[in-house]
């Protein structure tokens, strides 16, 4: 079977965003966001010298990437997708191309996306994998940069907090450098990655996301990308954060990412869990419309899928 006719019977998938935001929770120096929690970095302008000392502490000892993958089986789920890499540029993966990552700044010192892959294989669930390919607040000249202050009208798209001479950035670089290397490692290390996920394509132009396109078709031919690549390119749409369409789609391929609570990325205080009727409702409105349901949790700083999702999750198994 072919990874569109795969992905168009797959119908449900566990969307996993974890990284040292999850250390934070949603709170610095006194303060909460109110916003999602993997925008932590942004939303309280913390310096990459101050955001990147969460590294050295960040060890999630209770991890088990076979937990994980069982859960998602277990909840009638046939695909996961996990942050690669998220906006704060930092990595769950062994990258040779910055060692802003799991394996080499931090005392936990294991190949996430190894284990989950190990794991995804011996389970028989498919794995894909978020990348980050615009935004990275680690780089001088990570995208962004031509979109302002505009998320939520709070947050910045880019790092002007550290680097704000937005006239001098150059996307181009940071691409070259970072974004089409970890790429390809991410396609190359791993085996099979049934798709890649990307995301905001805010400063990415059309020749880039053709060239990341050609990237992943080369390096993997069977696997999708979805549309937030950018510039109209993509085998299926995503729709918006937390959109559950109405229209009923009769050709292509489409899936709403949404979560489980209010934030993508672990929040200790966001506790408005959906029930497990809701989730079953709105799986049951997205199949019958051809829709794919992407339902998002965010595990904790020591690897934990918090309790009451997994209830959640496990309950709302058909």
């Amino acid at each position: 079977m072919d990874n569109k006719t795969w992905f168009r019977q797959a119908q449900y998938g566990l969307m996993i965003h974890w990284g040292l935001y999850s250390l934070p929770a949603g709170e610095w120096k006194g303060k909460r966001m109110p916003f999602i929690g993997e925008w932590a970095q942004s939303y309280f302008e913390i310096p990459n010298a101050e955001y990147g000392k969460l590294a050295g502490i960040f060890n999630p000892i209770l991890f088990d990437a076979e937990e994980w993958v069982k859960l998602a089986k277990a909840s009638g789920m046939e695909y996961m997708v996990v942050t690669s890499k998220h906006h704060d540029g930092f990595a769950l993966f062994k990258s040779d191309v910055d060692k802003f990552n799991i394996v080499d700044a931090t005392p936990f010192g294991r190949d996430v996306i190894a284990e989950l892959a190990a794991a995804c294989r011996k389970h028989g669930l498919k794995l894909g994998l978020y990348y980050s390919q615009d935004l990275d607040w680690h780089e001088p000249n990570g995208g962004g940069y031509l979109s302002g202050h505009t998320n939520v009208g709070t947050m910045s798209w880019t790092n002007d907090w550290e680097y704000p001479d937005n006239s001098r950035k150059n996307y181009a670089q940071c691409f070259e450098d970072k974004i089409k290397p970890q790429v390809k490692e991410i396609l190359t290390k791993y085996g099979d990655i049934c798709l890649i996920w990307f995301d905001t394509p805010r400063t990415i132009n059309a020749a880039q996301s053709r060239e990341l396109f050609d990237l992943v078709k080369r390096l993997q031919p069977e696997c999708l990308v979805n549309s937030r690549i950018g510039n109209g390119l993509g085998d299926y749409r995503s729709w918006g954060d937390n959109e559950i369409p109405d229209a009923y789609m009769s050709d292509g391929l489409y899936e709403s990412p949404a979560t489980l609570n209010d934030t993508w990325g672990y929040k200790s205080f966001d506790q408005n869990w959906k029930s497990a009727e809701r989730v079953r409702e709105i799986r049951n409105h997205l199949k019958a419309r051809g829709i794919n349901y992407l339902l998002n949790v965010g595990p904790d700083y020591l690897g934990r899928i918090p309790a009451p999702a997994a209830e959640i999750l496990l309950a709302a198994a058909e």
